[in-house]
């Protein structure tokens, strides 16, 4: 349970993920098929992304 100085973790549905990011929702299975993306089941067909697990797939590319 948080307590009054831990921030309560948010989680948002695969959907929710791919929207925000324009990552389909393919793509954010397969990254959690191969353990690049941590993903959290509540019953049997429910499950939820940290939001800045997904931020932390998008990698800034250096431009020359």
């Amino acid at each position: 349970m948080p307590t009054p100085t831990t921030p309560r973790r948010q989680f948002e549905t695969l959907s929710d993920a791919a929207e925000r990011t324009g990552l389909s929702i393919r793509t954010l299975r397969r990254r959690i098929a191969a353990g690049q993306l941590p993903a959290y089941r509540s019953g049997p067909r429910v499950l939820r992304v940290d939001p800045a697990d997904v931020d932390r797939l998008m990698v800034l590319i250096p431009t020359a």
